[in-house]
């Protein structure tokens, strides 16, 4: 998508995320004529992503990025249209509460980064653009595409998601959003993965459910003729069974530290989530890429 101003002067990086500062970088802090620029960009965005999908209203504006926490993957070709750049395309991302359902039915809150809005310009199509920009998302958020929910996926976009992360299988939800199977692996009670970019949040409640604390409490609790007992017998042991004296005329054996019994508990971090089935990477062989649109290391966000 071209543009009647330097593309390259506005964004020097290949792919620049805004957020509600609407800010490109410091050389567009305090300077109104390039805040006028980017909101053009974001709008004409908005609108074109809007008409591809056929929606009554453009979802995505400056007006509407300024009012949320979201945040905005602008990819760039500064090759093109002269040497002026091109505005190829964007994605929009941003954190939900939502009311799900896992795959027996159970309603889970979540509060998942989700896919709000992506396009690519039409003519840029089919060129590796998305996947470069996508890709670039989930590195800086360091994040895999399957503990993500979208918010309406087109058609095309579900088949993107299928051909390149192999997420096919969905969930069905009553809202408009669309998460798969993988989504719900981490359930309440297990802290979420390193991966997941949440917070003090687990993807279904705070980490506080599951707390080590309660388990140390829980696992300090005595067990006398099938009666709770606080006694402080259970002090440094995971584990302690009490049973009722024996008879004399019992044998009595040998027992072995709890650790040899193998029924100590396991400490340390949980197990981590079984790999995906399509690992990425082999989904056959890709389009090259030149090496002037590979991922840069740095992007433009400031606060």
């Amino acid at each position: 998508m071209e543009f009647p101003f330097d593309i390259n002067h506005l964004f020097s990086e290949r792919v620049t995320v805004l957020d509600q500062n609407l800010a490109a970088g410091r050389k567009s802090v305090g300077r109104p004529d390039l805040q006028a620029q980017i909101t053009t960009v974001i709008d004409e965005l908005g609108r074109a992503s809007a008409k591809a999908q056929q929606l009554t209203a453009p979802i995505t504006s400056a007006s509407k990025l300024q009012s949320n926490r979201h945040q905005l993957y602008l990819l760039k070709d500064g090759e093109r249209n002269g040497g002026r750049g091109v505005i190829v395309g964007f994605l929009k991302v941003g954190y939900k509460k939502l009311f799900l359902l896992d795959q027996r039915g159970a309603h889970i809150e979540a509060e998942p980064l989700c896919v709000l809005d992506f396009y690519i310009a039409d003519n840029l199509q089919r060129h590796g653009y998305g996947l470069e920009l996508f890709d670039f998302m989930l590195q800086h958020k360091h994040l895999e595409p399957v503990l993500m929910a979208y918010d309406r996926p087109s058609p095309k976009f579900l088949s993107f998601l299928s051909k390149h992360y192999c997420l096919t299988e969905s969930v069905p939800q009553v809202n408009n959003f669309v998460v798969f199977d993988g989504f719900f692996l981490n359930r309440s009670g297990s802290p979420p993965s390193p991966l997941t970019d949440q917070g003090m949040y687990g993807f279904f409640g705070t980490v506080e459910k599951g707390s080590p604390k309660k388990a140390r409490r829980r696992d300090q609790t005595l067990l006398t003729n099938g009666e709770r007992s606080g006694t402080s017998r259970a002090e440094g042991s995971a584990l302690a069974i009490c049973s009722p004296p024996l008879s004399p005329s019992v044998g009595i054996l040998p027992v072995l530290p709890l650790p040899q019994r193998g029924i100590l508990p396991q400490q340390g971090p949980p197990t981590s989530r079984p790999p995906a089935t399509c690992p990425w990477g082999q989904q056959g062989p890709e389009p090259p890429v030149p090496s002037h649109r590979q991922l840069q290391g740095k992007t433009h966000q400031f606060s």
